[in-house]
């Protein structure tokens, strides 16, 4: 099942890559800078999953008290925080040579920034804090008043209309059909690759606390 899953991925990224780079149709306006919209909206989307995730298995651990449910939430926090700072980086990379500056304090930009700052001090808070179980329950704590953020961001540009651009929803300007079904593919991969990290750093802290574990025992 493991191997399958890479296999897919890495088949889903290749995807993903060709339809961004040869199949989409090159944006009138832009050129191609808008190509590295589909690579962007994957790490947005990526981001959205990892900090659902982060939500979901903070409320868990407040219920079940359970030491998985920490240790999901913070796998899924760590990576939430690379995929978002992606977001960011290629926000600015496409906005340099669109609005002619790496960076604005446009509300949606504001947000997302402000969301960042949040999971990287929920980071620091986790791995600052300890082990035990309270300082676990007080990052669950500020991991599910933290997501409070996220759907700010995607209201942001509809409630007060900056300069970031609106594609889908209400007051979105839409996309070709060639554009969407590229979008989807990059959206497809984004969430296997993921999945596959998320799959790989739980698996990683589990082998850690066994290892103290052992070392513990062995030390009585």
């Amino acid at each position: 099942m493991k191997n399958i899953l890479f296999i897919l991925t890495f088949i889903a990224m290749l995807c993903a890559t060709y339809t961004s780079l040869v199949y989409a149709p090159t944006e009138v306006v832009m050129g191609h800078i808008q190509r590295i919209f589909y690579f962007h909206m994957g790490t947005v989307w990526a981001a959205t999953i990892a900090f659902i995730v982060v939500f979901v298995a903070s409320i868990m651990y407040l219920v079940k008290e359970k030491r998985k449910w920490d240790i999901i939430a913070y796998s899924a926090a760590e990576i939430g925080v690379l995929f978002i700072t992606l977001t960011i980086i290629t926000g600015s990379i496409w906005a340099k040579p669109v609005w002619g500056t790496w960076w604005t304090w446009d509300p949606q930009l504001t947000t997302t920034f402000i969301l960042w700052v949040l999971y990287v001090v929920y980071l620091l808070l986790r791995s600052g804090a300890g082990k035990g179980e309270r300082a676990a329950k007080y990052s669950s704590i500020f991991a599910i008043i933290a997501f409070i953020d996220l759907p700010l961001v995607y209201i942001s540009a509809r409630l007060k209309r900056g300069i970031s651009p609106v594609v889908f929803g209400p007051g979105g300007g839409g996309i070709a059909p060639e554009m969407l079904y590229t979008l989807l593919v990059s959206l497809v991969a984004f969430t296997l690759l993921f999945i596959i990290l998320l799959k790989q750093r739980i698996k990683i802290i589990k082998m850690r606390d066994t290892l103290e574990s052992l070392k513990y025992s062995g030390e009585k």
